[in-house]
C-alpha cells in the first residue's frame, strides 16, 4: 500500500493542475498508524464534497471491548464516536482556503436520538470513520499544498482524537452506552408487562421550541411525575445515579396495552407527551429529557393527509361504498381526502406489522374521527359512507392487536371505548379512568353504534417491480434526499411532510437507497409489502447499512446513512405516485421474499407432465440471479481503470473466445460462461489455478449482462467473496465510448 510521501508526491505533481486531477489520488494510503482511503473525487470544488474513509487499527485506538461487546453497544459507541469526531473537526479545522466546498470536512453525526450510522464502523480488528471532504482549489485548479495539509495532518489528527481511547473521556462514552443500552433493555420489557410506552418520573418532555428538538431548560420545563395508579418499576440494565445513590430500577407512568386517551385542556401537555412517545421509538442521548421515555418499536403515527396518493388499500372498514357505487375494498386515489386518507395510513400502517397507533385529534379528520348524535339525526347512515375511527378503536385491539393512544380534547364519546385516560394539567399527568367512566355513565351518549360488519382483515398488497423507475437522464440510478421529507426517486419525488417519524435525513436517504434494493432483490411479483421489508430488514441485519448504497462494493464510502424503521419505508413505497400494487389473492401461497424464485423445476405429476406452475424462461432465471447479486454501473467499472491497481479488481469477459477477440475491456480475461463453473472448480481437473483464490475481486461482462449475472450467482455460490456483474454489458460499455482492446 503507497504511503504518506507517495500522497504527498502526487499531491505536489497535480498542484495548479486541473481540478480533475485531484482523481490521481484515489485509493488507499498507509499513515503508520492509520490508513486513508479516498473512495470518491468530488468533480469540481463546488459539487458535494469527496468521499474519504480512515481506519484505525484497534491496537491503536484501544477501546475497550466490553463497550462494543453486542449489537447495541456497538451502534452506542459509534455514534458516540461521530460525535467526539464532530467536535474534533469544529476545534481542528481552520479557516477554509480557497473556492466552492474547499477544506469542508464533516461527519455524519447525529442529533437527540441515537441512530444506526454508517459514520463510524467498529469491527473487533479496527475502527473507521466515514468523512465528507472538499478538496482545496483556486478556482477550479489543484491547490497541492493544503490538500497536503488537509489530508495528511487535519484528517488523521481528527480521526485520532474522535476515535482513539487515549483521546477521548472514555467514562463519558461509557455512560452514554451504557444509557443507550438501558433504553433498550426498558423497550425489551415492554411487551411483557403489558405496555405499549413507559415515561420516567424525572423526564422532561418539552422542547425549547418549535423548531428545536432540544430540551427546554428553566423554571419552563416541568419534571415528568407519574401519577400512582399508572406507577410501574423496571429493572435497568446498568445502574444509574439517583438523589439517593445508584438505582438499579427505573420508576415512571406504563402506558398500557389497549386504547389509551390523553385528554386536558390546551397548552397543558398532551400533544407534548404524544410527541415524546413518536419520538421515543428510538434511543436518546443522555441529558436530552427523553433519555428515560421510551416507546414499543411498533408505534406508528397516523394523521389525515389530503391530497396523498393510494394504492389497492382495502379502507372498507373505514369508508364504505362512495357515490357513484365506488367500492373501497382496492381502493386507488391520486388525491385522497383527509377521511381517506387517514383510513388508508392505518390500514398501510397495520399492513406491515405496526402494533399500536399515535394520533392528535389536531391534525386528524374530524369527519373520520367521530360522528355525534346530532349529525347521525341529519344525515342518515345511508348517505354516510364513513365509520368513524370511534366505532372501530376498541375492535382494532380486541380482534388484531393493535393499540391506539389518542389525543383527544374535544370528544367524550371516546370515553365509553378507551382502557386509560391520562389527564393532563400544567404538564403533569393524572389517572382520570375512573372519573371518566363515572362521567360516561352519568351523561350517556346519544349517537348510535353504525359499524355495518366487522373489522375486515387486512389485504395483502404485492408491490410491482416494473412501476419504479430510478433512473434519469444518462444515470440508470438517481435517488436523492432532497430534504429531509422529500427523495427524489429517478424523475419522481416522494412527499414525505406528514411521515412525522422520520428522524434524520440520513434516514430519508436511506429509504430512498432501501426502496431501490428491495426493487432490485425481492419484488418478485409473488411477494407481499410485508414480505419485502422483513428480507430488507434482515439483510441489513446480516450485512448492515453499506449494502443500501445503490454502487455497493466492498471497501467503500456508501454515503450518510442511517437505518429506517420499516414503517417509514413502506411509507415512502406508498407515497411513490408511479407505485402500482395488486392484492394478493386469499387461496394465494405467501412468498419468502428473502429466497430467490427456485432453480428446480416445477415437481413431475405421475403421468409426467410438470405441475401447475408454469415453465420459467431465460428472464426468470436471469431475474432470480440479480436478486442475489451486485451490478456495477458502468460509470463505476470504467472508473477501475484510472485507479491503481484497479483496486485490486479484474474484470472477467464470460463471452465466447470469437466476441472476446473482436474487442473488450483492457486487461480482461476470458473465461467462457459454459466452461466457467468446470474452470472454478477446486476440484475439477480442468480447473483453472487463477480462479483458486475466492478471496480474488471479480467484475463480469457479458453482451447485455444476462450472462454475467447467471455467472455471478454461480460464482457466489461456489464460495467466491467479491464478484460484481457489469450491468448493460458490453452494449453499455461501447455505447459510452469506454475504451477496448483488442
Amino acid at each position: 500500500m503507497p504511503d504518506a510521501d507517495a500522497l504527498r508526491r502526487i499531491l505536489s505533481r497535480i498542484d495548479g493542475k486541473g481540478y480533475k486531477a485531484y482523481r490521481d489520488i484515489r485509493g488507499s494510503y498507509d499513515l503508520d498508524r492509520a490508513c486513508l482511503c479516498v473512495d470518491h473525487v468530488q468533480g469540481d470544488p463546488f459539487a458535494a464534497p469527496s468521499r474519504v474513509r480512515v481506519r484505525v487499527p484497534m491496537r491503536c485506538a484501544a477501546l475497550p471491548r466490553a463497550l462494543y461487546e453486542n449489537r447495541v453497544r456497538r451502534t452506542a459507541l459509534a455514534d458516540y464516536l461521530a460525535r467526539r469526531v464532530r467536535d474534533a473537526i469544529g476545534q481542528l479545522a481552520g479557516a477554509r482556503r480557497g473556492s466552492g466546498k474547499s477544506g469542508l470536512m464533516s461527519v455524519d453525526a447525529g442529533g437527540q436520538e441515537v441512530l444506526e450510522r454508517t459514520a463510524v464502523v467498529i469491527s473487533d480488528d479496527w475502527v473507521e470513520v466515514r468523512l465528507q471532504v472538499g478538496l482545496p482549489a483556486a478556482g477550479r485548479r489543484v491547490l497541492g499544498r493544503y490538500a497536503e495539509n488537509l489530508l495528511c495532518r487535519d484528517v488523521p489528527r481528527v480521526a485520532e482524537r474522535g476515535l482513539c481511547a487515549a483521546e477521548l473521556p472514555m467514562d463519558d462514552a461509557a455512560r452514554f452506552v451504557d444509557c443507550i443500552e438501558n433504553q433498550e433493555h426498558v423497550r425489551a420489557q415492554l411487551e411483557a408487562l403489558g405496555l405499549v410506552a413507559f415515561v420516567g418520573d424525572g423526564a422532561v418532555l418539552p422542547r425549547e421550541s418549535g423548531a428545536s428538538d432540544r430540551p427546554l431548560r428553566g423554571d419552563g420545563a416541568v419534571p415528568f411525575q407519574a401519577p400512582q395508579t399508572l406507577r410501574v418499576e423496571i429493572p435497568l440494565a446498568h445502574p444509574v445515579p439517583g438523589a439517593s445513590g445508584a438505582r438499579s430500577h427505573l420508576t415512571g407512568m406504563g402506558i398500557p396495552k389497549g386504547v389509551t386517551l390523553i385528554v386536558g385542556g390546551g397548552y397543558h401537555g398532551k400533544s407534548t407527551l404524544l410527541r415524546a412517545l413518536e419520538r421515543s421509538v428510538q434511543p436518546h442521548v443522555p441529558g436530552d429529557g427523553r433519555e428515560c421515555v421510551v416507546s414499543a418499536p411498533g408505534l406508528v403515527k397516523i394523521r389525515a393527509e389530503d391530497g396523498r396518493r393510494v394504492e389497492r388499500v382495502n379502507i372498507s372498514g373505514f369508508i364504505g361504498a362512495l357515490p357513484g357505487g365506488r367500492r373501497t375494498e382496492a381502493f386507488s386515489s391520486d388525491d385522497a381526502s383527509g377521511s381517506t386518507s387517514q383510513a388508508a395510513n392505518i390500514v398501510e400502517a397495520v399492513e406491515v406489522g405496526a402494533r399500536g397507533l399515535l394520533l392528535d385529534e389536531d391534525t386528524s379528520a374530524t369527519n373520520f374521527m367521530v360522528r355525534d348524535a346530532r349529525m347521525q339525526a341529519l344525515v342518515h347512515k345511508q348517505h354516510e359512507p364513513i365509520t368513524p375511527f370511534l366505532e372501530r378503536v376498541r375492535e382494532l385491539y380486541d380482534s388484531a392487536g393493535v393499540s391506539t393512544v389518542l389525543v383527544m380534547g374535544g370528544c367524550g364519546d371516546y370515553f365509553d371505548v378507551a382502557d386509560t385516560v391520562i389527564l393532563m394539567r400544567d404538564y403533569r399527568p393524572h389517572d382520570a379512568t375512573q372519573e371518566a367512566r363515572e362521567v360516561a355513565a352519568h351523561h350517556a351518549s346519544a349517537r348510535r353504534t353504525e359499524a355495518p360488519a366487522a373489522l375486515p382483515a387486512v389485504t395483502p398488497r404485492i408491490p410491482l417491480a416494473r412501476s419504479f423507475d430510478a433512473s434519469r437522464g444518462r444515470r440508470e440510478v438517481k435517488i436523492d434526499a432532497k430534504a429531509l421529507d422529500l427523495i427524489l426517486y429517478g424523475r419522481e419525488p416522494i412527499d414525505l411532510r406528514h411521515v412525522e417519524q422520520l428522524l434524520d435525513s440520513s434516514q430519508t436517504r436511506a429509504i430512498g437507497n432501501a426502496i431501490h434494493l428491495a426493487v432490485k432483490r425481492f419484488m418478485d411479483g409473488s411477494a407481499s409489502l410485508r414480505e419485502v421489508l422483513d428480507a430488507v430488514e434482515a439483510l441489513l441485519d446480516e450485512q448492515g447499512l453499506d449494502v443500501l448504497d445503490p454502487f455497493h462494493r466492498p471497501e467503500r464510502h456508501p454515503g450518510n446513512l442511517a437505518r429506517p424503521r420499516r414503517f417509514e419505508i413502506a411509507a415512502a413505497i406508498n407515497r411513490l405516485r408511479s407505485v402500482r400494487m395488486r392484492q394478493r389473492d386469499s387461496g394465494e401461497q405467501t412468498a419468502d421474499a428473502t429466497q430467490p424464485l427456485p432453480d428446480a423445476p416445477a415437481a413431475q405429476t405421475p403421468g409426467g407432465r410438470a405441475g401447475s406452475a408454469p415453465p420459467r424462461r431465460l428472464a426468470d432465471f436471469v431475474s432470480a440471479a440479480k436478486r442475489c447479486i451486485t451490478e456495477i454501473p458502468p460509470e463505476e467499472a470504467r472508473r477501475l481503470l484510472d485507479v491503481p491497481d484497479r483496486e485490486g479488481w479484474h474484470f472477467v469477459d464470460v463471452r465466447e473466445p470469437d466476441e472476446f477477440a473482436a474487442s473488450h475491456v483492457p486487461g480482461a480475461r476470458n473465461s467462457p460462461r459454459g466452461f466457467l463453473e468446470v474452470r472454478a472448480d477446486l476440484e475439477h481437473y480442468k480447473r483453472d489455478p487463477w480462479f483458486e483464490d475466492r478471496t480474488r475481486k471479480l467484475v463480469l461482462y457479458c453482451g447485455g449482462g444476462h450472462r454475467s449475472a447467471l455467472a455471478a450467482q454461480t460464482l457466489q455460490q461456489m464460495g467466491f467473496a467479491h464478484v460484481l456483474s457489469l450491468a448493460e454489458g458490453w452494449t453499455g460499455w461501447t455505447k459510452r465510448g469506454y475504451p477496448q482492446e483488442r
